[in-house]
This record gives structure tokens, sequence and C-alpha cells, in this order.
């Protein structure tokens, strides 16, 4: 079993990482992704801008093998857009001599599990590879024995509903046609859909923000372009940041444009929206549930054009159905990270560090890694991610020193800071996530003599939002 490859689902920055580091441990990488080049979900989000540097957005074993090729590494204090990420690190790493030949484009992955096994059989069945289901572009169906599954496929095409409870809004499935992921192009590529028109965004943290702020810019040069914010929390306060609300000693740039746009009225906001359903009507579709506006309890009964969900994501696990997980049943994370990663406890910059031993399941050699990971908690960091790959890699590899200390480098600020955006606007910079400067070697699970790691993080807020949340009673 030795001699078959580790799969890596998805050819994201994770799942590339991951590959790298495995070449470098000698293991044999074969990267199945269902995008037709690497970096698919990212570039769907081409036009937004990352808020940490190049310095945090490349994987150390990713620019070793890069540099052979005369690759030059971009600016590490410039904040890249997401398509440039792509172009400039993704796309050269992808076709790089090692990679190349190793990667598998327009694969989509649809089932793992253990060959001859299903999940109820235990006898013999750590010695049994895994056997990993895929669908070609053309439809064909392929099984790939391997020695090991790294998941890092991401979470990016799950979004969570529009409904509340955890479940779609009635009539969502068939309104799918209005709904848009959280970050469309509104001042590019998808400007026709929104100019003129009556625009509801759903959610609340940065990507929400930013899709606001871009349709704020659009009704400038069309004035008959109508946005209605709608918030589930009570006030939107935790994303302006700002005053005894601040949790920095800097507000991040979208949460101070964002309210001065609400403030000026250039959108309306409502807050504790329940969206009970969404009816089509043509052009258009009806929004209908609670809502308040002006501190009063009321119907809420709109009509829009498209609705922008930016409510966050979730994991599909139904590929996994016949893998040993061990996942927490709130997060849906890995059982020992989830305390770890809570967005009721936690943003991103106070997620202790972790690797390879916290994201084991009961299926020996079986990981996700990257944002899919974190499950359903939005406090995810690229950084984190590398760090987890590379700590998986060690295991596989024998080295469980190495595996079992894992190095963060992380800026005074924190990587998920927008202080860089905020000091190209002229704002005062400051903190983000109150994560100690230069690099840390971290043994996991260990901290300061006699403290565990995390103990008395002050909460972050590089979300923009309290906890990674809103912080408020939904009623």
């Amino acid at each position: 079993m030795t001699t078959l490859p580790v799969v890596v689902v998805g050819a994201g920055p994770v799942g590339l990482a991951a590959a790298a580091h495995l070449l470098e441990r000698g293991l044999e990488p074969l990267v199945l992704e269902a995008g037709d080049g690497p970096g698919a979900a990212v570039a769907s989000w081409g036009h937004v801008r990352l808020f940490s540097p190049w310095r945090y957005d490349v994987d150390t074993a990713a620019a070793r093998m890069l540099a052979p090729t005369g690759w030059t590494a971009p600016d590490p204090d410039v904040l890249p857009l997401g398509a440039e990420l792509v172009r400039d690190y993704l796309a050269p790493l992808a076709a790089t001599p090692g990679l190349r030949d190793r990667i598998r484009f327009g694969t989509r992955v649809t089932a793992v599990a253990r060959e001859g096994a299903d999940r109820t059989r235990s006898v013999g069945r750590d010695r049994r590879p895994y056997l990993v289901r895929s669908v070609d572009a053309a439809g064909v169906t392929r099984d790939v024995l391997a020695r090991a599954v790294i998941d890092a496929s991401g979470t990016f095409g799950q979004p969570n509903p529009v409904g509340v409870s955890g479940l779609p809004a009635v009539g969502e499935t068939d309104a799918t046609a209005y709904l848009t992921g959280p970050l469309p192009d509104v001042l590019g590529a998808d400007r026709a859909r929104f100019a003129g028109r009556h625009t509801l965004v759903v959610g609340m943290g940065h990507s929400a923000a930013n899709t606001l702020l871009s349709l704020t810019e659009l009704a400038k040069a069309d004035p008959g372009t109508r946005i209605t914010w709608a918030i589930r929390g009570g006030s939107a306060v935790r994303l302006y940041g700002g005053g005894e609300a601040d949790e920095l000693p800097a507000r991040g740039l979208l949460g101070v444009r964002l309210r001065e746009a609400v403030e000026a009225g250039r959108l309306d906001l409502v807050t504790r929206v329940v969206v009970d359903r969404l009816v089509p009507d043509g052009d258009v579709v009806r929004v209908v549930g609670a809502g308040r506006r002006d501190q009063a309890d009321g119907a809420l009964d709109l009509a829009v054009h498209a609705i922008v969900n930016a409510t966050g994501f979730r994991p599909d696990l139904g590929m996994l159905r016949e893998v040993r997980l061990d996942l927490d049943p709130v997060v849906e994370a890995p059982a020992r990270l989830a305390p770890l990663i809570d967005p009721n406890l936690h943003s991103c910059g106070t997620v202790p560090p972790h690797g390879e031993s916290v994201l084991a399941h009961p299926d020996e050699g079986f990981y996700l890694a990257g944002m899919k990971s974190y499950g359903r908690a939005p406090t995810f960091l690229l950084a984190t991610g590398y760090e987890q790959v590379r700590s998986i890699a060690a295991a596989m590899a024998g080295d469980h020193v190495a595996a079992d200390a894992v190095e963060l480098q992380l800026p005074e600020t924190g990587v998920c800071s927008s202080d860089l955006a905020l000091a190209s606007d002229g704002l005062a910079a400051g903190g983000c996530c109150g994560t100690p400067a230069g690099p840390q070697l971290v043994e996991l699970g260990v901290g300061a003599p006699g403290v565990p790691v995390g103990a008395g993080a002050k909460p972050g807020f590089a979300t923009g939002v309290l906890h990674g949340r809103s912080g408020d009673p939904l009623a």
C-alpha cells in the first residue's frame, strides 16, 4: 500500500501546498480538482482583495518548489486580489515540473471509502487502501486507490441557506436563479445584474461588507440601484467597529465605510431578519418573513431582483459517508479541533496552533485540511491551512517530532487584518488579532510553562464581529 499515492482533493492554495510538502517528504501526491484550473474557487472571487499580504499567502514548501523555475515572489507587503493569487502563485505552482503531471483538473471527487469495506466493517480495515471515486468533465467515473487522503476541497461551493434554523426558506430551492454567492463582481462582470435593480444582501461579515460597498459605488453611477441589507442580529455595530464596540485599536476599513453608507441612507438596513419564504414572481422574487426597522418589529415583504447570500458556508460531507470520521456535532469540524475554532469563542487570530494529531480521524490516513477542516466555523486563516498540511505530511513520512511542532509565522497585527488597506487610505492602522510578533515554535497542546495554548487569549476582531458572530441575541 505504501506504493500508492496520497490523494489530495482540491487544487486550491492548501491542496497545492499539501502536494508540495508531500513531495518534499518523498511521498507521491495525486491532486484531483473539480475546476478547470488551479484555485478555481479563488478565481470566482478574483476581483476581491485578500486581507493578508503576500508574505502570509505563499506556503514555504511551495516557494521552494517554485524557486528553480525562476519564479519571482510578489512584494511581501502587498495585499493581492484573488485573481493575482491565482495568476502569480497558484498557476505557476501547478505548472512546476514536480506538480504539473500530478494534477487532474475537471475531476470531481464524489466518494471516498476503504476498498472492499463499507463503514461498518472493522476486520482488517486499516490494511485496506482508500478508494477515491471521481467523475470527469465528460461524465466518466473512475476509481483511484490511495494510501491516504487529504480532503482540501474547501466549503466555498456549499453556502448556508438564507432561511433560519439552518434550513432553506420555503421556496429557496425554486428561487436559485435569483440567488448569488457572497462576492459577485458587482462593478465588473456582473454589473448588468445589479445596475438599476433592487438587491438584498443577507449576512454580516466582510464578504457582505465588500458586496454592499460595491453596490453603493454602483448606485452612484446608476441612481436606480437599490440596496437592502438584512442581518439576523439586532445590530451591525460589531461589524462597523469604533468606540466601545471595538475589540481593536483600529477599525477595519470595510466597517468604517459601511457605517458611513448606512448613516448616509445609501442602503436600507433591516435587523433581526427571519426569511420564511422566497416566492419567484417573474423578474423579481418576494422575500417574506419578519424584520426590524427603526427599532420597530414588523412583517418583511420585499420584491428584489437578486439576493446575495453572504451567510457563510458548511462542508460537503456527503462524499465521506463511508469514512469513519470523528466530527464535532456543532461545528462539524474534527472533534479535537472544534473547541479551538468555535466561532462563539474565537476569531481567526485567537485560534491556537494545531496539526496532524488534532486533525486525525478514526480511519487512519484520512484528513480534512484547510477551510473544510473548520466545518461551519468562519475563523480559518490561509497560514493555518499551510501549517496543517506541513504537519500532516511530516506525520505521513514518520517524522512525528516535526508533525507535533507547528511553526506559526504571524504578524503582530494578525494576518487577517485590513491594516494595510487602512494605511493606504490614510487611516490609522492598529492591531487585529493580538497575535505575537515574529515566528513561534509551539509544541501542540502546550503554551507557556503551565499555561495551555490559547489560555487567556482575548477574543479577536479579525472577521469584524465579536467571536466571529454578531454578538447579538436573535430575540
